[in-house]
């Protein structure tokens, strides 16, 4: 038997022994996977409408589907990133917060992830750059490429070293993530400063930059959109590298390329908030065999593991039920049925910045339930760090948009927003008596969501000897 046997043979065996399989798609092909998650992108790309150069981004929204209702269950890097490898809430897979340094959080024991659901069915599967998560344990690639130094901004280095892998894996289907660095904020200048090897910077005038509606008309803040812009266009050069790179191996008409972003922009009102900046956020999907379509169904980053193991063949965790469901059904489409609400849960960003939240969002309503309001909210430290919030701090009458900081700093248990009147969520109306019913129908699928999540903030399943869980 041949090496190409051999290592064929081998997936099989691991494929029958995880209870998955090497799903091939008509024509015996095999079904790869291409995960990409920018880092900090809020909906922020040509093809949602914003004024930027993201020409690579909006060619792969032709191509796939793109939906303009896609929600993070967190605005948290780790904590979503553990989302998007688990379909499990932060609060049941124990990412509460970030991974690195001190703050050291990571997943529970017994939780399943992608790289290890896909490397038993026989993938082959890599990490090119950003990580983030934990334990190692739980993260099993084959292979860790280009880790992160300090923010790795060099988009080339990643596109060849996921095109290598991909190349080197052609005897079984691949499951390859690229955490990416950009845009998150670089300790000068988003890395904007210095060449990148295959990258023309496009430079933004911050006179005319876009500027979001939950931030201030200030210098310093569109100076730092400007740079936050650019950063963003750098990470569009290296998705079109990859792609390129992923065509010319042949077997782009295999792959399910999936695109989006951990956690809104990092300005303030954004990262780190569950108000619709830090969570409505870019998705894309391609899909070899499906039309090109843009789908308003609202969706959430507990449907990614669904949908990868529903178009790998691979069975979902036996130990636990998984909360999402495949966007697979919905590509090609412009909507569907059934997705009228999305959900969120937050616990720590850094540790020492302890702010639960939960909320529901459907179309016309944004519900949050502040668990622990009478702390003040805490700014994350990026964001305390840059000169947006710098500048916008230096004076308390200074609103974020049409926010008071004041009102931003310190918030109420209950807080419920009528979208259709006020999108930019500004006026709670959770005490209007003519909008109870509304308060108390989301409230009531809110506390549903805690109770079939198991959620650990919600009293009622902890008893007494601290066992959490139990009805």
């Amino acid at each position: 038997m041949d090496r190409r046997s051999l290592l064929r043979a081998a997936a099989a065996a691991a494929a029958a022994t995880s209870g998955g399989a090497l799903a091939t798609i008509p024509g015996g092909r095999q079904r790869n996977v291409l995960l990409l998650i920018s880092d900090d992108q809020g909906l922020d790309a040509g093809c949602y409408g914003v004024p930027i150069r993201t020409p690579r981004i909006d060619r792969l929204a032709r191509q796939g589907t793109r939906f303009t209702n896609g929600f993070a269950a967190v605005s948290s890097c780790s904590p979503s990133r553990a989302v998007i490898n688990t379909g499990l809430y932060a609060h049941q897979n124990g990412m509460y917060g970030l991974q690195h340094d001190v703050h050291h959080q990571s997943l529970l024991p017994g939780i399943e992830t992608l790289p290890a659901s896909l490397r038993r069915a026989g993938y082959a599967t890599a990490l090119v750059g950003k990580k983030h998560v934990g334990p190692d344990s739980a993260f099993p690639y084959e292979a860790e490429l280009v880790p992160e130094r300090s923010g790795i901004r060099d988009v080339h280095e990643l596109a060849v070293a996921a095109a290598s892998f991909i190349r080197s894996s052609d005897d079984r289907p691949f499951f390859v993530t690229i955490g990416y660095s950009d845009p998150h904020r670089a300790p000068v200048d988003y890395g904007n400063d210095r060449p990148w090897p295959d990258v023309k910077p496009v430079v933004y005038d911050p006179r005319t930059v876009p500027l979001p509606s939950h931030l201030p008309d200030l210098p310093a803040v569109r100076q730092d959109l400007a740079q936050y812009y650019e950063s963003i266009s750098r990470l569009d050069s290296g998705i079109g590298l990859l792609l390129d790179m992923l065509d010319q191996s042949g077997r782009a008409n295999d792959t399910l390329v999936l695109f989006l972003s951990d956690n809104g922009r990092p300005f303030p009102g954004a990262k780190t908030n569950l108000y619709d900046p830090g969570l409505h956020l870019p998705l894309i999907i391609r899909a070899p065999g499906t039309l090109a379509a843009v789908n308003d169904a609202l969706v959430s980053w507990i449907d990614i593991v669904p949908t990868v193991l529903e178009w790998a063949g691979v069975a979902p965790p036996a130990a636990y039920p998984l909360p999402g469901t495949s966007l697979l059904p919905l590509l090609g489409q412009s909507s569907g049925s059934g997705r009228e609400a999305v959900f969120a849960s937050h616990e720590f960003h850094e540790i020492n910045q302890y702010y639960p939240m939960r909320a529901i969002r459907t179309r016309s309503h944004s519900y949050i339930l502040n668990l622990a309001h009478p702390l003040p909210y805490p700014i994350a430290g990026d964001v305390a760090g840059s000169s947006s919030w710098t500048a916008i701090s230096a004076d308390p009458a200074i609103p974020l948009g049409h926010r008071t900081q004041a009102a931003y700093r310190q918030r109420p248990a209950e807080e419920l927003y009528d979208l259709a009147r006020d999108p930019d969520e500004l006026v709670n109306v959770a005490g209007d008596p003519s909008l109870q019913s509304i308060k108390q129908d989301l409230a009531g699928k809110l506390h549903a969501m805690r109770r079939s999540t198991k959620d650990p903030w919600l009293a009622e399943l902890n008893d007494p000897y601290g066992h959490v869980g139990h009805d």
